[in-house]
């Protein structure tokens, strides 16, 4: 069981990976732009995945704070999980976009 303190920082540590990702995001959309039309239209299909994840990600977050005990372990599993997909897919996108 996690104490209250752990709660928060970990809800904070979570938010700033999310920032993060919205800052990635928004990298990685303006490249597309650059590359123009026909590139804008091939990666906007997986820029529209990353912000589904993005916010899947942050309704985890949003349940999580809710959360105490064991659901809140349970939770956090989750939210770990979900964390783990987005990275995985941006660092893909980045890649392709390179």
């Amino acid at each position: 069981m996690s104490t209250s303190k752990e709660k928060t920082a970990y809800e904070k540590k979570m938010a700033a990976r999310i920032e993060e990702w919205n800052a990635e995001i928004d990298k990685l959309q303006a490249r597309a732009e650059q590359a123009g039309a026909d590139a804008e239209i091939k990666y906007r299909e997986e820029l529209n995945e990353l912000r589904s994840k993005r916010d899947a990600l942050q309704e985890k977050m949003n349940h999580l704070k809710d959360q105490s005990g064991d659901a809140w372990d349970e939770m956090k599993a989750g939210v770990e999980n979900a964390w783990g997909e987005l990275k995985k897919s941006i660092d893909r996108a980045r890649d392709r976009m390179r």
